[in-house]
């Protein structure tokens, strides 16, 4: 059985302050905290690349599982903001950081805020395929890269932030069901305008607060639970707004759905496993459902089973 074993996440330490930038985008303080929900955002140093935080990620993980690079059979990075032109791929580079065995395989999955979820499906049925009991999923998609800082629609609510995630034989959890979508028609909510981030957030909210809750119902369905029975609801940290309009249409309890945007900000493909992290040795949560939405238009959403 190949599963979750462990997580660690790696949060940049320089901090970009949202409440100095209440004149400039003429809002109060309601606005950051009850609208968007993030006051301060991590950002990642100039020099410091992708590649960079993926090693950083991995270097905490170490610290949980301390023979974690013996035997590495393949590492998955997921971004859509690499290294540099994005040439060669961000795995290759983060391979020969750590300096791995030449017989592990890297490869990178170019996806954004669902990322987490296609990306564990990815490689869980990668190694499963090829029998293989050892692999990483890097998550690290630093907009700082493509953020125009005049713009309120991104300028507010994007963080930097990565995330490894240890696949193994030995895992805390499996995954049970999934279900993924695309609405590729509407790609122009959510992209890389001449290298700048662009959003129609109406669009991104409306699209977000329509089909998650859907596909979280199908899934549960499908796994033969019914909501009651999901210990813990990990949504992408869209915003605040959208993680509570959710919750609110499944009629969820909140304190199932945890929110750590305050001083973080949307950390992309890295939202939902650097919460995730906090609950694996968490024994009282046995089912956790996780899903992502956003830039594609791409959704998907699993339940976690612990072991």
């Amino acid at each position: 059985m190949i599963g979750i074993e462990a997580v660690a996440g790696y949060i940049p330490s320089a901090v970009d302050d949202n409440r100095e930038k209440k004149s400039l985008f003429e809002i109060d303080e309601a606005f950051l905290t009850d609208k968007i929900g993030v006051l301060s955002k991590r950002v990642k140093e100039k020099e410091e690349e992708t590649s960079d935080m993926c090693v950083h990620a991995f270097d905490a993980l170490r610290g949980k599982v301390a023979d974690v690079d013996k035997d590495l059979d393949c590492i998955v990075v997921c971004t859509q903001h690499p290294d540099g032109r994005g040439l060669p791929h961000a795995s290759a580079i983060v391979h020969g950081k750590l300096g791995l065995s030449e017989s592990t395989a890297a490869f990178d999955v170019s996806l954004g805020c669902s990322g987490f979820v296609y990306g564990l499906s990815v490689l869980t049925a990668f190694m499963e395929a090829n029998g293989m009991k050892r692999g990483i999923l890097f998550t690290a998609d630093p907009y700082s890269k493509t953020i125009d800082r005049n713009d309120k629609n991104t300028a507010l609510l994007f963080g930097d932030a990565a995330a490894a995630t240890f696949i193994s034989d030995n895992p805390r959890f499996r995954i049970n069901c999934s279900r993924f979508g695309t609405r590729g028609k509407d790609y122009h909510a959510l992209e890389n305008v001449g290298g700048v981030l662009r959003m129609n957030g109406r669009a991104i909210f409306n699209f977000a607060a329509v089909t998650v809750p859907i596909q979280v119902r199908e899934v549960v369905a499908a796994a033969g639970y019914r909501l009651e029975d999901i210990d813990l609801f990990i949504l992408h940290q869209g915003s605040k707004y959208i993680i509570d309009t959710i919750a609110r249409r499944l009629k969820l309890d909140k304190t199932k759905v945890p929110c750590n945007l305050l001083n973080l900000g949307n950390t992309v493909s890295s939202s939902i496993p650097i919460i995730l992290e906090n609950y694996m040795l968490c024994d009282e949560y046995k089912n956790i459902l996780i899903s992502g939405f956003g830039v594609g238009l791409s959704w998907g959403t699993s339940i976690l089973n612990r072991v």
